[in-house]
């Protein structure tokens, strides 16, 4: 994604709509994109940091898929180091990096419609725009049907994309009036499903006690108790699915291939559906602080310091508090349902929202410190490579799961998945710079931007110095 810099009066540009000051050396005949002198550093350092830990909770899809017994056992036993493993990623990370990313696609959209101008050939900036997205959609296409990535975001990203050009000049207080409208869709469903299987509980209860005295229930208790037993077998193993799940997916391609397609055309379609409004909350939470300044690295430092306090001092307890529901659900699934008359679920969206704005100003106030300069240069490059490293993390766990390549699928303990995250994690922190040292773009930055401007960009950089 492109950022850009102007740091003094970008923002308010932003806010009232007035882009034709804040193009890329000025008005441009031809767009092109966004120079590196002219990047908004910080952007790229937050966007690196996200898509790092984006790799933490896609791990566990690439190197277990549908082996869901793995999971609940582990969680069942309530110690181990699979156990505590996976209680530090849910509690710190569970769906805050992916909300971190949307944050910035958000951003990083609204920045690339006041970064062009027409070009001489009459393409609007709306042409460009969507142009861009229609490519990220068939990236990810090719991410999940080429790549074997069922957990692939792009797909879903670029329809969500298409919406946000209609609120590119919206102020921010109304963005985040659409986001809490997004909020109030997603608590909608999941209380309405819980609802129910509460429901489905309690005529459980009561046909169970209608057959221990010989009576007959009735028909509606009758469906309500299959249902029940229908959602608490979700939560056992299935012998023949796992079998059927290694298989393929220790075996070659083609095998691997064809049992995906189910579970990419439901991910593509049905949980786009449902899963949008999760996105967009995220996209337009983003637009708001790019145009408050705060991505921008323009807000004093006692703001940032708050929002970090803010963040972590109410989204890590509140992040127990959803972690520990889920502990409870699996372990002891009657008493949960029993127990709680609203599902801890329900706080999931102000828990990553809180948890991302508090990692977003850690990074922003270490930036400000000049700590560790480093680590901070390094996620900058990963940052800005974020297309190329996203789809590199899909190539590098596929090839080394999947029976094509070093079959390690459902090999290794689900503490075990995170040093191979490790190991990527350190590649992509020292080849990002190394390879920005000598060139423009990463290979599917590029290739990205030569689709959406329909033109071959310039690779190579003409001075190797930083």
């Amino acid at each position: 994604m492109e950022t850009y810099t102007s740091l003094s009066g970008l923002p308010e540009a932003i806010a009232t709509g007035n882009t034709t000051d804040y193009q890329d050396s000025g008005k441009l005949s031809t767009p092109r994109p966004v120079a590196k002198a002219n990047r908004i550093q910080t952007i790229d350092l937050i966007r690196g940091f996200a898509l790092l830990g984006i790799l933490l909770m896609n791990i566990p899809g690439f190197g277990l898929g549908m082996l869901f017994s793995t999971f609940y056992e582990f969680v069942r036993r309530g110690a181990g180091p699979d156990f505590y493993t996976w209680t530090v990623v849910s509690t710190g990370f569970s769906g805050t990096m992916r909300g971190l990313f949307s944050m910035l696609f958000g951003a990083g959209m609204l920045l690339f419609t006041i970064n062009k101008s027409a070009d001489t050939d009459a393409t609007t900036v709306a042409g460009y725009y969507y142009r861009r997205l229609l490519w990220l959609i068939l990236f990810g296409v090719f991410n999940a049907y080429i790549l074997l990535w069922d957990g692939d975001i792009l797909f879903q990203y670029g329809l969500c994309g298409l919406v946000l050009y209609v609120f590119r000049r919206a102020k921010p207080i109304w963005l985040i009036g659409l986001a809490l409208l997004c909020v109030g869709i997603n608590l909608i469903r999941p209380a309405v499903s819980y609802s129910e299987i509460r429901a489905n509980r309690a005529s459980y209860l009561e046909a169970i006690q209608l057959e221990k005295a010989h009576q007959k229930p009735s028909e509606k208790q009758t469906a309500a108790k299959a249902a029940w037993e229908k959602y608490t077998k979700s939560f056992q193993k299935d012998a023949r699915q796992e079998a059927e799940e290694l298989k393929a997916m220790r075996g070659t391609y083609s095998t691997a291939f064809v049992h995906r397609i189910p579970e990419n055309s439901f991910y593509e379609s049905n949980f786009v559906y449902f899963n949008s409004w999760d996105c967009l909350l995220m996209m337009f939470l983003g637009m708001a602080l790019l145009k408050w300044g705060f991505f921008s690295n323009q807000l004093p430092t006692s703001t940032y310091a708050l929002t970090l306090l803010v963040g972590y001092g109410l989204g890590l307890p509140i992040s127990w508090v959803y972690v520990q529901g889920r502990i409870d659900l699996l372990q002891h699934i009657d008493v949960f349902v029993d127990s709680y008359r609203v599902n801890p679920a329900q706080v999931y969206d102000l828990r990553r929202i809180l948890l991302a704005l508090g990692h977003a100003s850690l990074l922003i106030l270490v930036y400000r410190a000049n700590i560790v300069p480093w680590l901070m240069k390094a996620l900058t490059a990963v940052g800005q490579m974020a297309f190329t490293n996203y789809l590199m993390q899909s190539i590098i766990c596929t090839l080394f799961f999947n029976g094509y390549g070093l079959g390690y699928f459902g090999k290794l303990a689900y503490h075990e998945l995170f040093y191979l995250v490790a190991g990527v994690w350190l590649f992509q922190l020292i080849a990002s710079p190394i390879w920005l040292h000598y060139f423009r773009f990463g290979p599917f930055e590029w290739l990205w931007r030569s689709l959406t401007y329909w033109q071959a960009q310039p690779m190579r950089r003409v001075s190797t110095r930083f």
